[in-house]
């Protein structure tokens, strides 16, 4: 691994602040021009705009838990995202593209941390679905960024297995 500037690649912590920023945004907009579950078709049988609020994790895991599970995953987040930046800092520069999947990550979970912590809940708004058949769980941009950052991780490890280096050497 080339050697890393004192501060790693926390330039990239710009794009952590972006994501939060537009998925604070994004949605406060959707809070603000929807009721709850009331729903906007976009493109007809595969895609809406909706208003949810999810008290749990992914899938509205442990959502019905009661109240003690905002704490638990408000504390996870916070491990997670000391954990990144703990990892991006000990980045090479030929490590761009690691950078950015572990800012995306990061930006993601800090959009998720503060609706738990200042809200209750996270609120989600993209409905996937098609027809009235099946429909994927509502989610959020900050969803979207750790979902892309997480892929972009996986195919990280698989680069690096591929060309016999080990994961961050």
């Amino acid at each position: 691994m080339p050697k890393a500037s004192r501060f790693g690649r926390l330039g990239w912590l710009v794009l952590s602040v972006l994501v939060l920023v537009i998925d604070q945004l994004s949605k406060a907009h959707f809070e603000g021009a929807l009721q709850m579950y009331q729903q906007i078709v976009v493109i007809p049988d595969y895609f809406s705009w909706t208003l949810a609020y999810n008290t749990g994790a992914a899938f509205s895991f442990l959502a019905d838990g009661g109240g003690w599970q905002r704490w638990l995953f408000a504390v996870i987040a916070v491990v997670v995202s000391a954990v990144l930046v703990v990892w991006l800092k000990r980045l090479g520069r030929d490590d761009t593209w690691l950078a950015i999947a572990l800012a995306l990550v990061l930006g993601g979970a800090l959009g998720n941390l503060y609706d738990r912590i200042a809200l209750g809940h996270v609120i989600d708004f993209i409905l996937v679905h098609w027809q009235n058949r099946w429909y994927f769980p509502a989610f959020n941009f900050a969803d979207s960024a750790i979902t892309v950052g997480a892929i972009m991780l996986a195919l990280d490890m698989f680069k690096s297995k591929k060309t016999g280096e080990t994961v961050n050497d």
